[in-house]
């Protein structure tokens, strides 16, 4: 039996050294999206792709979200794995998802890599692509993926974010 989606999403503004990110959780305080306030309809889409129709509400995110990204934020790295998050997409998104998370904080991985990891060696693209459908940004450090030679790709939050990201957690790559 399939799990009831919800209809109904909570809607938080976070501020970070970064802009402010949109927390949208549900109702038994998981997070459902972590997006940016000026990538609004990016975040849209994505809720809509996962979840089909929905309604925001405001409210806020509970502590067990905050606190832990104000102590990412702040410098202790460790903290993002701590945040409970749910999203729906295929079977392949989720893999590439879970993987991403076992990239440490301070390193990074290329599309590549990470397909070969998955088994999927031809994969890259498709990497990408779930990559770039991860609609729980940052808690799935889907920045912690760049091009092959070092450089830094595509990100939903924008390539400077994507940056800041990088150096604050003390990943080695291309600088822009």
């Amino acid at each position: 039996m399939a799990a009831k989606q919800p209809r109904y999403f909570h809607l938080d503004r976070f501020e970070t050294p970064i802009g402010t990110a949109l927390l949208v959780t549900d109702d038994e305080g998981v997070l459902r999206a972590l997006d940016w306030s000026d990538h609004e309809p990016r975040m849209h889409r994505l809720l809509r792709r996962h979840y089909g129709e929905f309604a925001l509400v405001d409210g806020s995110a509970p502590k067990n979200i905050t606190r832990p990204l104000k102590a990412y934020f702040a410098g202790d790295l460790g903290q993002l794995s701590t945040i409970r998050w749910r999203a729906n997409g295929t079977a392949f998104q989720h893999k590439v998802w879970m993987k991403l998370q076992t990239i440490p904080a301070g390193k990074t991985s290329s599309y590549g890599i990470m397909a070969a990891r998955l088994k999927a060696p031809n994969a890259a693209r498709a990497v990408g692509l779930a990559n770039g459908a991860n609609p729980v940004g940052v808690v799935v450090p889907c920045h912690r993926l760049i091009g092959a030679d070092g450089s830094l790709t595509g990100y939903g939050g924008g390539l400077k974010r994507k940056q800041w990201l990088l150096a604050h957690e003390g990943a080695a790559f291309k600088r822009t």
